[in-house]
């Protein structure tokens, strides 16, 4: 029995090693927001690098809007355990905007994926003038 103890305690710490493990937050696929805006991200390569599409169900513009590039990067850090945090740009395809979006790809408790954003919109103004009327 002495030698069996050793074995029972391995296959237990293999076994309870892959319920310790941190599920990994991926940036890629199909994202929904709660407005119904969305977004697709393609492979994320080895430099964190990314591309995709934005679709925004909302725009203060009247044009018809349409699905605008996406372009970013995600923090490659081993210290980022996990859960990145990330930056990307649409150039908006509908109107003289670009939009920066930065933030961080979560786990919630439930092990479902979660991006946490803030953006900055930049809209064309026709002067230096009208400068303070152009970022949201």
């Amino acid at each position: 029995m002495v030698q069996a103890t050793p074995f029972l305690l391995v296959l237990f710490l293999a076994l309870g090693a892959h319920g310790l493990s941190v599920k990994k937050c991926s940036l890629t696929g199909r994202w929904v927001n709660d407005l119904g805006s969305n977004m697709t991200i393609m492979t994320v390569n080895a430099n964190g690098d990314f591309a995709g599409s934005y679709h925004t169900a909302v725009s203060a513009t009247s044009n018809e809007i349409k699905l605008s590039p996406l372009k970013g990067t995600l923090q490659k850090s081993p210290n980022q355990k996990g859960q990145p945090t990330f930056g990307f740009t649409v150039n908006w395809s509908f109107s003289d905007s670009i939009t920066v979006f930065t933030g961080q790809c979560f786990v919630d408790e439930d092990g479902k994926e979660v991006l946490r954003t803030m953006w900055l919109l930049r809209s064309h103004v026709e002067s230096i003038k009208s400068d303070w009327k152009a970022t949201r």
